[in-house]
Parts: C-alpha cells; structure tokens; sequence
C-alpha cells in the first residue's frame, strides 16, 4: 500500500487537479483566443487562425474522434461560403440570416456525400470523399451565372452590422475578429456537447473498434453519416466565416489542395484533441506567412516540417504538450 507521503501519492491531486481544470476545454479555448489577435504578427493573420482552426475543428470530428480520413473537406468548407456569399450578394438576405441558411445548405450536401462515402470503408472513403468533392469543385466552375466560375464569386460585401442595437463597423479588423470568434465559441460549445455525450462515446467506439461498436448493438453505419454531416456543418460555419471576412469566394476554396491543407493542420495541431485545430492552423499559417516572404516556394518547406513532425511528434504540437502535462488521456 502506498504510503500518503510517497511521490505517487502526491502527483495523483495536482494531475487531478489539472485534469479538473482543462475539462473546462470550451472556456479556456475562449480566452486563448481572446487575446490571440495581440499575440500573432497581425490581426488579419489571427482571423484566418480562427477561421481555419473551425474549419479543421469540424474535420477533427470526423477524422480525430472516428478514425475516418476523409480528403474531401473543402467541398463543405467552401460550401459554406458560397452558399452564404450567393445568400447575401444574389437574394439580399441578411448576414445574420445568410449565415444559418448556408450551414443547413451545407449540412444536406453532408448528407448527400457522406451517404454515398460511409458505405465503403478504408483507403475507399478517402478516394469517394477526394471524388466527390472534385465534383462540387467542377460544379462550382461551371455553374459561373451563380458562383462567378474561375473568378470566384464577388459582388457582396458587409461593412457595417449591427449587435445588440449598436452599430459596429465589421471593417475593422478587431470587430471583425472578436464577431468571427462568437461563431467559433459557438462551434467550440457544439462540438463539446457532442464529445461530452451518449453519442461521443459511440463514435470513439467506431474509431477503437469498428467491428465490436457494431457487435456491441450500435448502428454503425447510421452513426458514421450523422458524424459525417455534423463534421460537415462546423466546417461551414468556417466557410460562412471566410465569405464574411473576405467579401468574396474564391473557387481555390474547393480544390482538394484545400482538404490537404485541412489534413496538414489537424496533424500538426493533433488529432483527437479539442484545441489542437486551433494550433495547428496557427502553426500552419504562421509557416506560410514567414517562409513565404524568403521564397515562392515555401510549400517545399512546410512540406518538409510536417514530414519531421508526422515522424517525431505524431500527436502533434498540443497533443504532445498535453502528453507532457500527463494529461494526454483527457485530450481536451
């Protein structure tokens, strides 16, 4: 029997402790982002790290949490904006209306896909999801009446919102920021609701063991297309975000490049933990936005990076950081 004064004795409360405090994973997430746009080189840089960071929250989801690698994110990522640009630029609709619309819009484009690509398994998912969303891409380019085609779509714009009754200027990069981050706490809040409940503990089931979650009575199949179109709506909301903040679409959005890139930042920030997206589209962006101004081809570099972190830190920055804590097992 361990002794009171034994060193486990004494690490058991302060890791509970810790423990204790990180399970309060949204509140924290908040406040690091809160004062994220005065700690990165440049507030504009900070909202594509918000921006990013729900678009591979959302991915995290489906691949982090149930072991489904999908290559096809972009297609709800980019979903997401143009059905929100079309919204408020074609039909007038208002931003704070464009917004939900375009998420539901999104989530029935989930549903589509994600029926077709959870009924193969493996290497197959990958290659339906990669398929698929080559088709939204080629669509996207030749519907050119509704989504501008190769130019992207152009032609909205909000300057000016209004919280509460006050008027506040969304051209201001800080506005703008901290109105984007409501989108994120809001996307944070969803996502821990799911892990935290009946459901979250299937879906790890699925990515531990498909086969016993199957045996053990759940329904598999019906449970991947549900986490399929929830993954798929998050990432919208980043969409939705970008159209607001950019003013335009760009078709570049769609382009499997794009779900790479969203693969990237999940490894690097580490999958299957609640703020690793956040980081790792920092680290991500943050690579780029140095790298790119020594040389064009910076993608060389990056790419060499995230080959050495796939090799030596394979739960990447946080999921690490979190190992060292001794709180990797949380993964908040």
């Amino acid at each position: 029997m361990t002794s009171p004064s034994s060193g486990e004795a004494v690490a058991k409360p302060s890791s509970s402790g810790l423990g204790r405090l990180l399970d309060q994973r949204v509140l924290l997430s908040i406040a690091v982002l809160a004062v994220l746009p005065w700690l990165l080189p440049s507030q504009a840089l900070a909202v594509n790290v918000l921006i990013y960071g729900v678009v591979v929250m959302g991915y995290n989801l489906l691949f982090g949490y149930t072991g489904l690698l999908s290559f096809g994110q972009a297609a709800f990522f980019g979903a997401g904006a143009y059905f929100t640009g079309i919204a408020i630029g074609r039909y007038g609709v208002p931003w704070f209306a464009a917004v939900p619309i375009a998420v539901l819009l999104s989530t029935g484009l989930a549903a589509a896909i994600g029926i077709v690509s959870t009924r193969t398994r493996g290497i197959y998912f990958s290659m339906v999801t990669l398929a698929l969303a080559q088709l939204v891409y080629y669509v996207a380019l030749q519907a050119s009446s509704f989504t501008g085609g190769e130019n992207g779509l152009r032609g909205f714009t909000v300057d000016r919102i209004s919280l509460l009754g006050f008027p506040v200027n969304f051209l201001d990069p800080v506005n703008k920021y901290y109105v984007l981050m409501a989108f994120a706490a809001l996307a944070m809040w969803f996502q821990s609701r799911i892990l935290n409940s009946p459901f979250g503990a299937v879906i790890e089931a699925i990515r531990e063991n498909e086969q016993r979650a199957r045996a053990c009575g759940y329904d598999v199949e019906r449970s991947k297309l549900i986490v399929f179109m929830l993954s798929g709506a998050i990432s919208s909301l980043g969409g939705c975000m970008l159209a607001l903040h950019l003013s335009i679409v760009p078709l570049d959005i769609l382009h499997y490049q794009t779900s790479g890139m969203i693969v990237m930042m999940v490894l690097l920030g580490g999958a299957r933990s609640f703020f690793g997206p956040f980081v790792g589209a920092a680290a991500f962006l943050i690579l780029e936005d140095v790298i790119s101004v020594w040389t064009p081809h910076w993608q060389l570099f990056v790419g060499a990076i995230f080959v050495l972190f796939v090799l030596f830190l394979p739960k990447g920055i946080w999921g690490t950081l979190l190992d060292t804590l001794g709180v990797g097992k949380a993964r908040p």
